[in-house]
This record gives C-alpha cells, structure tokens and sequence, in this order.
C-alpha cells in the first residue's frame, strides 16, 4: 500500500467498478462512521459526501471520486488500521480530505442537509444505531 499514491485511490473508475463501490460503501458506511465519528473531524463533510455520491444527480466522474475516498474509509484493512486509536483514521482522512477538496462545489445544501439530519439522534439510521 505504500506505493500507491492518494491520487491512485481516488481515480474514479468504469461505471461498473462505481457500482460495485457503492453497493460496498452502502454496506460499510454507517458502521464505519459510527466507529470513527468522533476521531473525524469533518464527520459532516464526510456524511455529506455519503450522500453526494449516492446522489444519482451528481456527475458520473465526481461519484466516482467519492465513491473510491468512501470505499478506501470503509476498508477494513488500509496503511494504518482503524483500530488504533487516534492515528488509526489519519490515513482515511486525508484521502478524504483530498477527495472533497478535488470536487469541491458538488456537495450541495441538500446534502448537508441530510447530513445534519443524520448527526441528530433522530436522523441516525438503525444500523447505525444498532452498531457499536
């Protein structure tokens, strides 16, 4: 994994490739977050762009970006393992970071919105409650 690059893990991928990433994402998302929102610091950034690349009105490419940023976050095994705390998600986050800067202005309100829908105690999903 050291000699893959940021870049690398963000390049967005064939239709089908995005298919199969977000049926991952879908899966892993909210146990993962679940896990990692308070090592996180733009947890609603992240949320958010959960939602911008399930969003079927977002550009193919952009999704595809997301998507793969998502999928290196829920992957259970990456450069340092989520299981150490504090440092485990320092990996995660700056392939984060570096996925939301590249599509910046694509994440839109409606997005946030649901985001901070989903930060409410109401607004947690099941699943998510269910976990941890």
């Amino acid at each position: 994994m050291d000699d893959i690059k940021i870049g690398e893990i963000l390049l967005p991928g064939d239709e089908e490739t995005q298919e199969r990433q977000e049926s991952n994402v879908r899966a892993k998302f909210w146990p993962t977050m679940k896990k990692a929102i308070r090592q996180v610091p733009f947890s609603r950034d992240v949320i958010a762009a959960f939602y911008c690349a399930t969003d079927r009105q977002t550009p193919l490419r952009v999704r595809g970006i997301l998507l793969a940023a998502l999928g290196y976050f829920v992957l259970p095994l990456d450069t340092i393992p989520d299981m150490f705390a504090l440092v485990g998600f320092t990996d995660d986050i700056a392939v984060l970071t570096s996925a939301i800067a590249l599509i910046n202005g694509h994440i839109k309100d409606r997005h946030y919105h649901a985001a901070d829908a989903m930060l409410s105690d109401e607004g947690l999903p099941a699943d998510a409650r269910a976990q941890g």
